[in-house]
């Protein structure tokens, strides 16, 4: 068995241990973080059974989807995303879309998919742990955010919610940021919320203890 089918099968272990803890009802899907792996390594891994993948640049994204042009592969857009790019990245077709931060992004995305006659699948990000490191809206105007975008970018479908758990060694810390989009997003389901992407290689059985559905896990899965 190679190196990326024992990492993949380690990575499955823990989330179901995880999953069947917090709900065997509860369906998780599995984000490869694929931003340090190179071609080679995403197609190994896809041979393992791999299929949705994310990347956190916009030509990083378009490099990598041109090499595996051949696999029907999932890419899903992690990082932030500068204006300056979102031609760039809606000509790639992503999946979903994490990074949507502000009010303001989702304008400019809105005016390029209305000039492209496109339509985008993203993901508002919520700086729960309220770092200025962090991008993303305040948990306090989160549901404000998410409803008026809904409401003025017809051309984005919001699918849910994304965070980054708090950078702290204290796990108390890391599931307060968790717990806090996951109230967000309860509030959000009647609103067509279905996505809540938290927890990477470091901390996602405690986001899945909150109720994450989608993982974005990087180096516990391409380590070599």
């Amino acid at each position: 068995m190679n190196t990326f089918a024992k990492n993949l099968d380690a990575v499955i272990a823990k989330i179901e241990k995880a999953r069947i803890a917090y709900s065997r009802h509860h369906i998780i899907q599995l984000i490869a973080v694929s931003k340090y792996a190179t071609a080679c390594d995403i197609k190994a891994l896809y041979e393992c059974g791999q299929r949705a993948f994310g990347e956190n640049k916009v030509q990083d994204l378009k490099a990598k989807a041109q090499t595996l042009d051949e696999l029907p592969l999932q890419w899903h857009m992690i990082g932030t995303l500068q204006e300056n790019k979102i031609n760039a990245l809606l000509a790639l077709k992503p999946t979903l879309v994490h990074s949507l931060d502000s009010f303001e992004l989702a304008l400019a995305i809105q005016k390029r998919c209305e000039n492209h006659n496109m339509s985008l699948n993203a993901l508002l990000q919520i700086n729960a742990a309220n770092e200025p490191t962090k991008s993303g809206v305040k948990p306090e105007v989160a549901q404000e955010t998410y409803l008026k975008i809904a409401k003025h970018c017809p051309n984005i479908k919001l699918e849910g919610l994304m965070t980054i758990g708090a950078n702290s060694p204290e796990t108390k810390k890391i599931e307060q940021s968790f717990q806090i989009t996951k109230d967000i997003f309860d509030g959000l389901k009647p609103n067509g919320a279905r996505i809540l992407s938290m927890g990477m290689s470091g901390d996602f059985e405690i986001a899945i203890s909150c109720g994450a559905n989608m993982l974005r896990i990087g180096s516990a899965l391409f380590q070599k």
